[in-house]
């Protein structure tokens, strides 16, 4: 019996914590993944793919650049903040290539691609006449995604159980950061409304003052003008 009891404990543990991994892996910020063909020009306009990310957040970005004769490809990681912050910036990246920054405002981060026409190459004429491109395979891995778990179960000699339990606790930590990142926003979308409201309160309370008095001045103008005008007593 007792064996039994306990082989039905293990089974449950079991289940809870699969039902429990599974529910924090739904919650955490999946990868985003694309790829697309960038036309060349002379003087081009930047693609740019935007992600959310907190401040103090890892950002690993990992470009593909496929071949293309003629052609360069630049690359900028820069924020949406008004200062429009560059993390990193690279000219003619070609084949596979990684970058990693953090972030250091609350505003998106976008990954910025430009395909110029090889300068030395496109004075001759048929390198322009044909349209150009190149295909970027982008993936972007954001927080508790960009930290490379295998790396860390080597150095640490931990076992598969351990590394499974470590992602877990990334994942843990990246959903409180981000209640706590909604909790202080909630609280600064509280504070403008309440100062929003005040400021409306006391407009409304000055406009009312202004009428009532424009009222009185009026009042006794007209008055003083028909006294003089002998109209009343």
């Amino acid at each position: 019996m007792f064996p039994e009891f306990r082989r039905s404990q293990s089974r449950t543990a079991s289940s809870s914590f699969l039902l429990l991994a599974a529910v924090l892996l739904l919650l955490c910020h999946p990868t985003h993944a694309i790829k697309f063909a960038l036309q060349a020009s002379r003087f081009p306009s930047p693609k740019c793919i935007w992600n959310a990310a907190h401040p103090g957040a890892l950002v690993i970005v990992t470009a593909n650049v496929g071949p293309g004769d003629h052609q360069r490809v630049d690359i900028e990681i820069l924020d949406s903040g008004p200062n429009r912050n560059v993390y990193l910036s690279k000219k003619n990246i070609s084949g596979e290539k990684r970058f990693a920054i953090t972030a250091h405002s609350e505003e998106d981060v976008g990954v910025c691609f430009k395909n110029y026409l090889d300068p030395d190459k496109s004075a001759g004429g048929p390198v322009e006449a044909k349209p150009r491109s190149r295909v970027i395979d982008l993936d972007i891995d954001i927080g508790a995604d960009a930290v490379d778990y295998n790396a860390i179960a080597n150095q640490e000699s931990l076992s598969g159980l351990e590394t499974e339990m470590r992602k877990l606790e990334g994942i843990v930590k990246e959903i409180v950061d981000e209640l706590d990142y909604l909790k202080t926003r909630e609280e600064r979308f509280q504070s403008t409304n309440m100062s929003t409201q005040a400021r409306v309160q006391n407009f409304a309370w000055f406009t009312i003052i202004s009428l009532v008095g424009l009222g009185l001045w009026q009042i006794f103008h007209l008055r003083a003008f028909f006294k003089r005008k002998y109209l009343i007593d």
